[in-house]
């Protein structure tokens, strides 16, 4: 059972609450259920990991100022938002805030397990690039000091001769920090390293200024 994909259903209607939680069981996800948007906040940054389904119209906070809130936490699980028939504006606020999707009530069981499935998609893809990130970040922390001053100067475009102009010292040091540094990264090309560097954070606050 602990494999299973997460929903964290906030809504205050108790009827809704306990049909879609026997619909999304039946279809194979595992639910947790919130009376409101107050309540799932109290515990939302020790939230596990899953999607949140998010009623927009409830007393107390609504589900826009409820995302509004898990943006300013920091909460980036994919939401999902459930809307009054027709309700476009809705829909468009919540998305423009970072919803994944938005579904109409009343809804169907396909559309919205359809929207979960592109949720669970979206959520299992930043899992993946998280890991790989980690990954990039360890190789890069093997390096010694001089080893990264060559790496960074690779990022921003740099030949061998001008790195050495920039860190005075020889092209054929640079060389041999330039071989070490392809080692310790496990990189078997140029590209390969700036991947890995790229992934590491290294070379993106430049970036948009080229």
């Amino acid at each position: 059972m602990s494999d299973q994909r997460l929903i964290h259903l906030v809504d205050d209607d108790e009827a809704v609450r306990h049909s879609a939680s026997f619909m999304l069981r039946h279809a194979g996800f595992a639910v947790k259920t919130y009376q409101d948007g107050v309540t799932f906040l109290e515990s939302a940054t020790e939230a596990l990991p899953g999607c949140i389904l998010l009623d927009v119209q409830m007393p107390h906070m609504d589900g826009l100022e409820v995302q509004e809130r898990l943006n300013k936490l920091g909460v980036a699980l994919p939401v999902i938002v459930l809307t009054g028939h027709g309700d476009v504006a809705v829909a468009v606020r919540a998305m423009k805030a970072g919803a994944v999707d938005f579904v109409e009530k009343p809804y169907e069981k396909q559309s919205l397990v359809g929207a979960l499935e592109r949720a669970f998609e979206r959520l299992e893809a930043r899992n993946h690039q998280d890991v790989l990130m980690d990954e990039a970040k360890g190789r890069v922390e093997r390096l010694t000091p001089r080893e990264r001053d060559v790496l960074v100067g690779l990022v921003d475009g740099l030949t061998n001769k001008m790195i050495a102009e920039a860190l005075d010292i020889s092209p054929r040091t640079v060389e041999i920090h330039r071989a070490n540094l392809m080692e310790k990264l496990e990189a078997t090309s140029l590209s390969a390293v700036l991947r890995i560097a790229f992934a590491a954070g290294i070379g993106l606050d430049t970036a948009d200024e080229t």
